[in-house]
């Protein structure tokens, strides 16, 4: 019964993986097999250890923050009576379900700078206007912020339920031993939730990693490259340039990265599974 599943997961996902690994082997006209050259390349320039480093901060930044805003929010949630609760998720799962591209280019607006909503707020009280996405510092913060708004909701939803499923006795247990609010979080909400935790972490880690479209709309990685992540690199190399292996080399540097990651994280799940 999994077989035409299967089928659909090699053929969408494991063929274009190899392609790319066969594609990353050649030279730039694709016609010759060079082996490694265009990893040893890669790690020659210094444009692509800060592509690296760029990627590792943005992607664990936007995480932690999405993980906690998500938290607080499912928390506000679900203190919510039952009545009030389908109206809050609704709204506040809004900026999941827009297509980031879109919701994008709204924010592309908001850190125009000579229309920026923020700008004329600053003015308003006195402050100088910021050039959001021409300064690099800015640039970074203005990407992770877009991608915090746009990602926080999917964590939100995800403790939401795991909230849910954290029995009631466990609290009116912890009251009866003297617990205060903080002691119910840390003794039992935690860890109650701490698979579920890890791994919207992972996944939500995957997804920031590979994320393309919002840097793409928002700074096309610039200003000179300072907030280029893996996928808009490759996409810059590959595409732009002409140089498919090229960029197929630079996408296929985040699989040890995430790899590890994954090994990480899925091995404390397993290790609390056996102590359970």
């Amino acid at each position: 019964m999994a077989l035409p599943l299967i089928l659909i997961i090699v053929l969408l996902v494991g063929y274009p993986a190899l392609f790319s690994i066969h594609m990353a082997t050649l030279n730039k006209s694709m016609e010759r097999f060079v082996g490694f050259e265009n990893f040893t390349f890669l790690f020659s320039r210094e444009t692509f250890w800060m592509v690296v480093r760029q990627s590792v901060v943005f992607a664990v930044t936007a995480v932690v923050f999405k993980a906690l805003i998500g938290f607080c929010v499912a928390h506000f949630v679900h203190n919510i009576p039952a009545k009030g609760q389908r109206k809050w998720r609704g709204m506040l799962l809004v900026p999941w379900v827009i297509p980031p591209a879109m919701s994008t280019l709204a924010w592309l607006w908001l850190f125009d700078p000579s229309y920026s909503a923020f700008n004329w707020i600053l003015e308003g009280v006195g402050i100088a206007p910021v050039n959001w996405l021409g300064d690099p510092n800015w640039a970074r913060f203005a990407v992770i912020l877009v991608n915090v708004w746009f990602g926080a909701p999917f964590f939100m939803i995800m403790y939401l339920a795991a909230l849910k499923s954290v029995p009631e006795q466990l609290y009116e247990a912890a009251a009866i031993d003297g617990a205060n609010w903080w002691q119910k979080l840390w003794y039992v909400t935690l860890p109650m939730m701490r698979n579920i935790i890890a791994i919207t972490v992972l996944f939500s880690l995957i997804v920031t990693f590979a994320n393309f479209d919002i840097v793409r709309v928002l700074t096309a990685g610039g200003p000179v490259d300072q907030t280029h992540v893996f996928a808009t690199w490759a996409f810059k190399l590959g595409i732009e340039s002409s140089d498919l292996p090229l960029g197929a080399a630079v996408s296929l540097f985040m699989f040890p990265i995430l790899a590890i990651a994954a090994i990480f994280i899925l091995r404390d799940i397993n290790q609390r599974g056996n102590e359970a």
